[in-house]
Formats: C-alpha cells, sequence, structure tokens
C-alpha cells in the first residue's frame, strides 16, 4: 500500500480545501470500498480527507415535499428511517439488499454513489484493464464476463456498476449536490455517472475536488408503489447478476405512469427510459409489461457468456411490474 497522508476535517469548508489542495486526495468515510482497493494496490491515494465527523448525517423533508438526505447518512440509518420506508420504499428495500448489515452499518450514502464498477479484471494490478491503466485494453470482453455490462458498455469496457442503492435512486430522480472551492453544485442522477465510451477510467461528473454533501428526492407519488428486486447467484451477502427498481401508479386498469431502472447491466444504473415511454398509457396486464422490457433490451449486446441477462431482465422486469399492478387492484 502506498504511504498516504490522513486529515480529518472539521467542517466543509475544511474538508473542500483539503481535497482542492491535492488532486490525488480521496474522501474517506466508511472506507468499505476504497480501503479494500487500496490494499489491492487499485487506488492509490496520496491523502485521505476523513469525512465522517462532518455534520451530514441527517435526513430531512424538503420544503417540496421530498427528502434530502446527508452524505455521511449510514445505509443502516437510510433503510430504516420511517419517511424512506413510507415515501420510498424501493430505496429501503435497495439498501437492504445490497450489503451485509455489518457493511450496512459503515458504508454511506457518498461512499455508496462512489464505489468503482465491479469487474475482477479491474481489481487485479497484475493484468491490463483500460479502467485502472488506460490504452491497456480490456481483457473481459474476450474472457470471463459471466457478470458483465449488455447495455451501454464500449469496446474499452464492459464492467457493471456494483451499486443497488443507485438502481433505485435513478428511478427516483435523486440529484447529488456537492461543494468545491467554487462553490456549490448540483447533478441529477441522470448526469452524474458517465457513459462509458472511449474514457472508462471517468466514471462521474463530479468536479475535481468535490465533496458530496447530500442527496435530493424529489416528491414522487408513484413512489408509495415502488419494489425493488436483485437476483443474485446466492441468498447471502452477494453483488447482483440482475436487478430492477420500479414504481408504478395504474389507474382503471391502465398504467398512468411508471419509473423503471435495471441494476448489474452496465456501467451506471440504467434508467429504462424506452420501457418507461412503451408502457405509459399501456394497459396494466403482462403482455404490456413484457412489450415494454422487449422495447429497452432491444439495445443489448451480449457478451459471450452473460446472454442469459436479457432473458433474465425480461422476466424479472414483467414480474416485478405485475406483483405492483395486483397490489394497485386490490
Amino acid at each position: 500500500m502506498r504511504e498516504f497522508d490522513y486529515r480529518r476535517a472539521d467542517d466543509v469548508p475544511g474538508a473542500v480545501a483539503l481535497l482542492d489542495s491535492d488532486p490525488d486526495a480521496r474522501c474517506l468515510a466508511g472506507g468499505t470500498n476504497l480501503v479494500d482497493l487500496m490494499k489491492a494496490g487499485v487506488e492509490r491515494p496520496a491523502r485521505l480527507v476523513d469525512v465522517r465527523r462532518l455534520p451530514l448525517d441527517r435526513i430531512e423533508p424538503t420544503p417540496s415535499g421530498g427528502l434530502r438526505i446527508g452524505a455521511t447518512v449510514t445505509n443502516s440509518d437510510l433503510a430504516a428511517h420511517p419517511l424512506v420506508r413510507s415515501r420510498y420504499p424501493v430505496l429501503a428495500q435497495a439498501v437492504l439488499a445490497g450489503a451485509s448489515g455489518q457493511l450496512r452499518n459503515m458504508a454511506t450514502v457518498g461512499g455508496n454513489l462512489l464505489q468503482r464498477t465491479r469487474c475482477a479484471y479491474f481489481a487485479d494490478t497484475t493484468g491490463p484493464c483500460n479502467k485502472r491503466s488506460p490504452g491497456t485494453g480490456c481483457p473481459a470482453i474476450e474472457g470471463e464476463n459471466r457478470n458483465h455490462a449488455v447495455l451501454g458498455a464500449s469496446a474499452h469496457c464492459v464492467a457493471v456498476h456494483p451499486s443497488d442503492m443507485a438502481v433505485a435512486l435513478a428511478a427516483l430522480d435523486a440529484v447529488v449536490h456537492y461543494e468545491t472551492a467554487q462553490g456549490p453544485g448540483e447533478l441529477p442522477l441522470g448526469w452524474f455517472y458517465l457513459p462509458v465510451g472511449d474514457t472508462p477510467q471517468r466514471e462521474t461528473a463530479l468536479p475535481p475536488g468535490a465533496l458530496i454533501t447530500s442527496v435530493s428526492l424529489p416528491p414522487a407519488p408513484v413512489a408509495l408503489r415502488s419494489r425493488y428486486r436483485k437476483v443474485r447467484e446466492r441468498a447471502s451477502y452477494a453483488f447482483a447478476v440482475g436487478s430492477v427498481a420500479a414504481a408504478l401508479e395504474v389507474r382503471d386498469g391502465v398504467v398512468r405512469e411508471v419509473r423503471l431502472a435495471f441494476g448489474a447491466v452496465a456501467s451506471r444504473p440504467w434508467r429504462a427510459r424506452a420501457a418507461e415511454r412503451t408502457l405509459t398509457g399501456a394497459p396494466a396486464d403482462a403482455a404490456s409489461f413484457a412489450a415494454a422490457a422487449d422495447a429497452e433490451l432491444a439495445a443489448a449486446r451480449p457478451l459471450s457468456d452473460n446472454g442469459f441477462k436479457v432473458a433474465l431482465m425480461r422476466n424479472l422486469t414483467v414480474a416485478v411490474l405485475g406483483e405492483l399492478a395486483e397490489e394497485a387492484a386490490r
């Protein structure tokens, strides 16, 4: 592990100043992802700025009827909060699906958003990886790719984003708020994660030296009936093979509003816009749900060992939307 400087920030301006003064600085909160990558030699920060004690650990209603979630709120506290559970159940379910209880007690909202994409080649510093060492190649394309992307990938990288929480946030139109030395800023989650393109080493649109301070959720009545479903290769804590975050409003048997996002199929949480357009105004039945899934998955480009994900995501989407439609009809 590279030798590094450690600083504990006392306030947000102090943390921003420490990050701004060193381009190789990284924020440390729970450390559940960063420290592992440091041990493996993938991340080699010159400075760690400990932000755990910053006053960013509250969940508060916003004047518009949404929620503001502080960046250092733990995953456990997020999933247990009564307003999250009642207004945005899909988010609470996604967080609970995301890790073991011990990890949820340490992991934070800001850190969860900044998880690096999941790929064994990325974690192996003895071999090539465009994300870790740009220009060296992507061995997963011709190698082991069962858990890799089927949507939105490129010839430079086919890794998938590991966060469950971020998939739910994508469906909820969350906004990420941050501070820099030049002042505050915000990014809708749909813009926060960058397309992989030919620069897979650039994962987010955060400016250099930025500190995530909170995530806001707009009012979303449709989210009152919402669900997160995750498929994994074992029942205990594991990354997703595929996941769906869904919210559905049905009136008189017709879909009035729908939110859909997919996980573990792309380098970022995948908002299923084509499926949403196809389904809005359609009958709330299995045929419509299947047609919507097919519209989204028409763009899928499976690799040699992950073609099963297309059928998996189709079936998962139909099943979750069907359950929500049944609840609406009661």
